[in-house]
């Protein structure tokens, strides 16, 4: 049990910190990607206002040429901008055929290039977006189209780093938080672990503990019953006394389950022994008013504890016989699918709530609040139920349809 909380929080601890760097890398990613494509966008903007070109200087060659109007006093477009950008444009008639091609900005496109990616633009059908590492606009006139094309080769070559380059250490990062997790969890879950083995041992030890004085009430209240005569006093007190002893012994039963002891484990007929304790309610269920039907696959052998399964079963059917009601009806199937064993017991009860279901296995839990002795038990029987699947590394549910009927289902492995 213990182990699994560890587990659940080192993976709760894992998915948390998985998410909250998912958002950051996608939010940088999608502002920085952003941040390219408006510059890109801006650039081009101003490329398209002067027919492909950067405005040209109009003053004495010691002046610094003066800023467009769309870009100026912005810190992004400096003086030498114009010499480090690389572009090229396409002029295309109406009919789409090539009115012109301006490569004279750029060394890694010819002729050839600069047509095919104006024809790749065309037949898309947008305005605006990437061909290769070169963001492009068209714009159209009653002459044709124009096509301006900006190499963003760089900037999309270090968009890509860092966006590798985060991966990479997030990745690295959630490794190591996995390892520290690793360790500290251990330290973490120590209390818990110390209190719930202090627990099991009370349990363990008081039940024992128990045994001794209870024993010793049952014969004194015996030897007052031969010396004195039966009497409704002395039947409560060994009424009592035999519940207590039932509780005790559930209680010291589910600590050893819950402890997983290397119990001797041996190949047994699992479909004998369904059969066998089925047997064993039919005369009780038929004096209830209630039919016990049995779906038992010949021929199903497992490995395991003989007795607890044995008591697994009892415990399920017992169950079922107590909250069913009168005339109501009981199901035991067990068959073996691909790879697992599969055993269900179904029974038929005036209601059930479905909140109810979650807490069925709970300790002490009776899904009949009013928890009268009619029925007998002590909300402890599905508890143990579970932490005999829990030894044998199989799965336990319940489930109801219509609130009036519970399906509890056992699988485990083949």
């Amino acid at each position: 049990m213990i182990g699994k909380l560890r587990i659940k929080l080192i993976i709760a601890s894992m998915c948390s910190l998985l998410i909250v760097l998912a958002v950051i890398l996608s939010v940088s990613g999608i502002l920085s990607y952003r941040k390219l494509t408006s510059d890109a966008d801006s650039l081009l903007a101003i490329l398209a206002e002067n027919g492909g070109n950067f405005p040209k200087r109009e003053h004495p060659a010691e002046e610094p040429p003066p800023p467009s109007d769309r870009y100026r006093g912005d810190r992004r477009f400096s003086p030498e901008l114009p010499y480090e950008l690389r572009f090229f444009s396409v002029s295309l008639a109406q009919d789409g055929t090539v009115l012109s091609v301006n490569t004279g900005k750029i060394a890694a496109v010819d002729s050839t290039d600069a047509v095919n990616f104006a024809q790749s633009v065309m037949d898309s059908g947008r305005s605006r977006g990437f061909v290769n590492d070169y963001r492009y606009t068209v714009s159209s006139s009653e002459s044709g189209t124009h096509i301006i094309f900006l190499d963003r080769g760089r900037e999309l070559d270090s968009f890509r780093t860092f966006i590798l380059t985060s991966a990479g250490v997030s990745l690295a990062g959630l490794l190591a938080v996995l390892l520290l997790l690793f360790v500290l969890s251990g330290r973490i879950v120590k209390p818990f672990s110390e209190t719930y083995e202090k627990q099991k041992r009370f349990i363990t030890d008081a039940g024992h503990e128990l045994k001794t004085p209870l024993t010793i009430i049952d014969a004194d209240t015996e030897i007052l019953e031969m010396d004195y005569g039966a009497n409704e006093w002395l039947s409560d007190i060994q009424n009592q006394t035999r519940r207590l002893t039932e509780l005790t012994n559930s209680l010291i039963m589910l600590a050893r389950m819950e402890e997983q002891p290397a119990a001797e484990k041996i190949d047994f007929p699992l479909s004998d022994i369904a059969q066998e304790a089925a047997e064993s309610f039919l005369a009780l269920a038929k004096t209830q008013n209630k039919t016990l039907e049995c779906r038992i696959q010949p021929m199903i052998s497992m490995c395991g504890d003989e007795k607890a399964l044995r008591q697994l079963i009892t415990i399920l059917l017992d169950n079922a016989v107590k909250y069913s009601q009168e005339g109501g009806s009981i199901s035991l199937t067990l068959e073996k699918q691909k790879n697992s064993i599969r055993l269900s017991v179904f029974n038929t009860t005036p209601f059930l709530s479905r909140k109810s279901l979650e807490h069925l296995f709970d300790r002490f839990y009776r899904a009949d609040q009013s928890r009268n002795s009619q029925t007998g038990g002590y909300g402890l029987g599905l508890s143990i139920a579970l932490a005999i699947v829990n030894a044998h590394r199989g799965k336990i549910s319940a489930a109801t349809q219509d609130e009036k009927s519970l399906l509890i289902t056992v699988t485990f492995p083949a």
